[in-house]
């Protein structure tokens, strides 16, 4: 029950008192005109009954910090922006969070019902303007749940029936439509709050499925597990290195979205998926949407294919043909919790000796970058002068910067990569979200200097400053769409655009100087034209992040590449 001061007046009272019920302790707001009850129910109610708001002047920035909030902690948060304007803003975060199962729980004002004859009515031309038939379709194809309020007493029952959809397996947003009306109105007489969302976790694996694939990997000489993200409590990293250790399984991971492994993981062969496949007689795609490219690093077409997740099909992808010989329905975790309950086979030893020797040629045989000379460094000394500055609790945000095989990484859920949505601008926002999270950790953020465009930098820089979240930003600098120019190069390599000097629709030149744009916001900007200054200019970096808690760009000169 509810003390007296913070028992919900209004239905918007009653959806951030029931946002708070959820476990949600962040409300990202980029306001409009539709917030007046949410607003004066924040001010109302004491601050413990309600999420703490935070003014987010992009709605994109606002999503993306949601999710690198979650990446962290586990826990999800809120987002809430005005109408279907600031909606079609956020949809591509909405989007990002879909294609990795990140819970959000996106919400957004609606144009008033009415025009006369009730409070919260109609007041201003935008709000004849702003109204659609259907505002909802603009994210209704990528979330789980969504439904628009109608009376306000449902601002809480509705609201933790959504929160447990969200965070039910797999986990991903859903959104709510608020009408003024019923934000506004008050609660009828007798209402009462509904209990605490409870999730739908997976169940356990069947035991047959289970003893099934023991048997295949008993029968199997190179078993090899591909996975691409963990959870953010790391149980399934810890479960899988001992799977590994224990049956003797190679683990590759490819398209990494969030690292599971520890780079000196002794199971860990590499991130390509052809080379972990090529000799391979069992692959265990562990909740992969995306194991290799079907057109060209398929595995062999009489390999057994195995893939465990809470949807292990991924019901979401209309299109995604990977054979599957064996499809376990179950969280990751408890499904290799539940393999080492069995009894490993006696060529286990053998299968652990060779992975162990493989994994470790594959580290040798990454190229080792120095400096270079005067003109741009690569991008695999950029990576490995990272990831040197990354203490046991550092976490680095990427988006078409960071090589994850150059870097020693200590634990799972050190990179976070840009997930296979490819709404670009998500890194440095998610960042912020993860810096909110936790202040004290350093939290970096990596991208090229197009995705750095596409963040949004000027309201990011200021949402860095104003609430004090000190991240280091490092743009990965070479003035082009270098992932479209390098699409152009594979696709017509002898092409007519190939034999240009400059490919069309590629450059950004001239780029404006971003380190301006940083001191807009008082940050400490420097701009590295030579690989050998950035291991001092990174021990700078930190230091400030560090002393004077003070947010950091670096601006890198970095030559283009024609593999990343």
């Amino acid at each position: 029950m509810f003390e007296n001061a913070a028992r919900p007046k209004t239905g918007g009272e009653a959806l951030l008192t029931a946002l708070k019920d959820c476990g949600i302790d962040y409300l990202f707001a980029n306001a409009g005109t539709d917030f007046p009850p949410i607003i004066e129910g924040l001010a109302r109610l004491p601050e413990s009954a309600v999420p703490t708001p935070v003014t987010v002047p992009h709605e994109t920035a606002a999503v993306a910090m949601a999710h690198g909030c979650w990446l962290v902690t586990g826990q999800p948060q809120a987002v809430m922006v005005h109408v279907n304007v600031g909606l079609a803003n956020a949809v591509m975060g909405v989007i990002n969070a879909a294609s990795d199962n990140v819970p959000v729980f996106m919400l957004s004002g609606r144009t008033p019902l009415t025009e006369t004859g009730r409070k919260g009515g109609r007041m201003t031309p935008i709000q004849y303007g702003q109204e659609m038939y259907d505002q909802t379709s603009l994210v209704r194809d990528v979330v789980k749940f969504d439904y628009e309020l109608r009376y306000p007493e449902q601002a809480d029952s509705v609201t933790k029936r959504a929160a447990a959809l969200m965070t039910s397996a797999p986990e991903g947003p859903v959104y709510m439509s608020l009408p003024k009306e019923p934000l506004t109105e008050p609660l009828p007489d007798g209402f009462a709050a509904a209990g605490a969302p409870v999730s739908a976790r997976p169940t356990v694996p069947e035991t047959e499925a289970i003893a099934t694939l023991a048997s295949w990997i008993a029968e199997a000489q190179s078993p090899v597990v591909l996975c691409q993200r963990g959870d953010p409590k790391g149980r399934v990293s810890n479960a899988l290195s001992r799977c590994a250790d224990v049956f003797g399984l190679a683990v590759a991971e490819p398209f990494s979205i969030r690292n599971v492994l520890a780079s000196t993981d002794p199971s860990l062969i590499g991130y390509n998926p052809k080379a972990a496949t090529a000799g391979a007689d069992l692959v265990i795609v562990l909740d992969s949407g995306v194991p290799w490219i079907e057109a060209v690093s398929a595995p062999e077409r009489d390999i057994r294919v195995v893939h465990i997740g809470p949807d292990p099909l991924f019901r979401r992808m209309p299109v995604r043909g990977y054979r599957t010989d064996l499809a376990i329905t179950a969280d990751p975790a408890v499904a290799l919790e539940s393999l080492l309950k069995m009894t490993p086979d006696a060529g286990a030893s053998a299968r652990r000796n060779r992975v162990r020797a493989w994994a470790m040629d594959s580290r040798n045989a990454v190229q080792k970058h120095d400096a270079g000379g005067d003109g741009p460094m690569s991008a695999e000394w950029m990576s490995a002068c990272v990831s040197d500055i990354m203490d046991d609790g550092a976490v680095a945000f990427s988006e078409l910067g960071l090589l994850l095989p150059h870097m020693t990484v200590k634990g799972p859920n050190r990179v976070f990569s840009n997930v296979h949505a490819g709404g670009l601008g998500w890194a440095m926002p998610a960042a912020l979200g993860a810096q909110l999270a936790d202040r004290d950790r350093l939290v970096i953020a990596c991208m090229g200097d197009g995705s750095y465009m596409f963040a949004n930098p000027v309201a990011c820089h200021q949402i860095a400053e104003a609430l004090n979240l000190p991240i280091l930003t490092i743009i990965k600098n070479n003035a082009m769409w270098n992932a479209v120019r390098r699409s152009v190069v594979k696709g017509y390599p002898d092409g007519a655009a190939v034999r240009q000097n400059r490919v069309p629709l590629t450059s950004l030149e001239p780029l404006p100087d971003f380190t301006q744009v940083a001191r807009a916001s008082r940050a400490h900007a420097e701009r590295i034209e030579r690989g050998a200054d950035l291991p001092d200019a990174l021990r700078r970096a930190v230091e400030i992040i560090r002393t004077e808690r003070r947010q950091v760009l670096l601006d890198l000169s970095v030559a283009a590449s024609d593999d990343h």
